[in-house]
């Protein structure tokens, strides 16, 4: 009887192991000139089953871009999806004009080029779509990646870094499929849980250390990470960069947008197999995820149940030990880098962020969200901000439900939760913030490096929120940004104010190639080639208002204003 009942055992093991699907492991580009397509395809999230997708350079998610801190890099985006779309670079610090936001619109069959310096620190970024009112579903429907940025500190450090060896890529997701096993896009009955496009994921792991970098990629949902038994594992990084030193944890919670480099140790585990599982049962109510996702256990969202990933813990994907490799990484490395959190003292400027319900009471979840008492609006400017300040920002949810907020451009340190200080696994850089009903966090971060005309943005990263209106935007302004270097007074313009046309001079010997007039929202408005000599534009057809031209004569970027009456 004993033996049958082993035999028994066996037989469901070995059924589970097979049922896994091997986890697909995107594809990795490098280098200084970056080509991505966007492109429609198909997928096969279930065998012999095609369902529609979109993609970058393939049918689904994107290639992992290997970048190098102070490199000069050329992106080509050439969008082939038939529609309208953006893409943002999550967590990076670029100008605005390079950032992807909803107003750097890639049309249809063309190619968006933007050019930056890699100025951010070895971390896990992103990239996704950032349309309004679109995010949602070109997200959903696939197109998202991994940013692997490699600097000179982490360049010395003991760690895994061998992609697809002991260095993985998990980008965490949840779906809702019709009856056809179509993506629904819009949608809060998410039940289909998946790791790198691959729905029952497994991935033969070599007896070591290993370093997982973990998004959750969702539109919605946050995950409570822990492996299975709470087997402990290791949290090297956060956003935007390495930790201080290594963090022991169970638990890593991890919310839209969120990132994070963890290590786990597999020694003397070969043949055994481990779960990375999401603990949601743990969750207190108010979170997309926990049993009732609003504070009130009589707030319901449509969609939102019955839903077995709420409020239970569930399996994400499954590792089998294997052996090791030829050189593996045996240790835990600490402590890491030095962190140098912004001193609060520092801090000339103080804003506040109130999240608050559109629709109050019960309902409210079904409704949409405010950024102080507004929604979103493309041609309104919420905050202005002085290049080069410190600020401190504190956000306040006033709503039933947690937010992951979001800020462009820039890094921040996580200052307080309620006045207490924050876990250790979050003092380090951050670009997405946790904020849970009725609570107020307050962060610090510095403007700096990049003035804007383009607009940046600052929203919920749960994309339905986002694409709701839950977002507002600020622009960060420079005395030295309009008018003022060294080649300003031999770009002449003339007449200014005008009416009909502008003449546009270029004095010495200096180039210039092309020159474009933007809006006061950083809306292309006209992109022309010009000659070093004197070149005449018409602009009788544009509304009167304040424009602003940008050129950039010997490689140094010149702004003028524009009056047109």
């Amino acid at each position: 009887m004993k033996n049958k009942i082993l035999i028994i055992i066996s037989v469901i093991i070995t059924q589970i192991i097979i049922a896994q699907n091997p986890l697909l492991i995107p594809n990795t580009l490098e280098g200084t000139n970056i080509n991505l397509t966007l492109q429609n395809g198909t997928h096969q999230f279930y065998s012999g089953i095609n369902t529609t997708t979109m993609g970058a350079n393939g049918n689904i998610l994107g290639p992992t871009l290997i970048l190098n801190q102070g490199d000069f890099v050329n992106f080509y985006v050439d969008n082939q999806l038939g529609e309208a779309t953006t893409i943002h670079w999550h967590g990076m610090h670029v100008s605005p004009e390079n950032d992807g936001g909803p107003h750097t619109v890639i049309d249809p069959n063309t190619i968006w080029n933007p050019s930056f310096t890699i100025l951010d620190k070895a971390a896990t970024y992103w990239y996704h779509p950032h349309l309004h009112e679109q995010t949602t579903a070109h997200v959903a429907k696939g197109i998202a990646g991994l940013i692997i940025v490699r600097d000179s500190e982490e360049a010395v450090l003991n760690l895994p870094r061998t992609y697809g060896v002991d260095d993985f890529p998990l980008v965490v997701q949840t779906k809702d499929f019709d009856t056809s096993n179509q993506i629904i896009t819009n949608s809060n009955s998410d039940d289909i849980i998946m790791v790198n496009a691959t729905i029952d994921a497994a991935l033969t792991v070599p007896e070591q250390v290993v370093r997982f970098r973990l998004l959750n990629g969702s539109t919605m949902r946050t995950f409570n990470f822990g492996l299975s038994g709470s087997q402990i594992f290791y949290q090297i990084a956060s956003d935007g960069g390495l930790l201080s030193n290594n963090i022991p944890l169970t638990r890593l919670q991890l919310s839209p947008g969120e990132r994070a480099e963890i290590l786990v140790d597999f020694a003397g585990m070969s043949g055994q197999t481990v779960f990375l599982m999401s603990y949601a049962s743990e969750f207190s109510n108010g979170i997309y995820g926990a049993t009732n996702p609003g504070m009130g256990a009589g707030m319901t969202l449509n969609g939102y149940n019955p839903n077995s990933l709420n409020g239970t813990n569930f399996n994400i994907m499954q590792f089998n030990v294997g052996v090791p490799t030829t050189s593996p990484i045996t240790t835990i490395e600490s402590p890491l880098v030095t962190v140098t959190p912004i001193p609060e003292s520092n801090a000339n400027v103080t804003r506040s962020i109130v999240m608050s319900p559109v629709t109050a009471g019960a309902n409210q979840l079904n409704g949409n969200f405010y950024l102080n008492n507004t929604l979103f609006d493309m041609n309104v400017i919420n905050e202005t901000v002085q290049l080069d300040d410190t600020e401190i920002w504190t956000l306040t949810n006033n709503s039933a439900i947690a937010h992951p907020f979001h800020i462009h451009d820039v890094q921040f340190y996580i200052l307080d939760r309620d006045g207490n200080l924050p876990p250790l696994n979050e003092q380090g850089r951050k670009d997405v913030v946790y904020v849970k009903p009725q609570e107020t966090v307050r962060f610090i971060t510095k403007f700096e490096t990049f003035s804007s005309v383009v607009p940046y943005m600052y929203h919920c990263h749960m994309l339905m929120h986002e694409d709701g209106g839950m977002m507002g935007q600020f622009v960060v302004e420079s005395p030295l940004s309009v008018e003022n270097n060294e080649f300003s007074n031999q770009l002449i313009i003339y007449p200014n104010p005008t009416k009909d046309n502008i003449n546009i001079l270029i004095e010495g010997n200096l180039s210039s190639d092309t020159i474009k007039i933007v809006d006061q929202l950083g809306r292309l408005i006209i992109s022309e080639k010009i000659s070093v000599s004197e070149n005449n534009i018409q602009i009788e057809t544009l509304p009167k208002g304040l424009y602003f031209l940008k050129a950039t004569i010997n490689n140094k970027r010149i702004t003028k204003k524009i009056i047109i009456e």
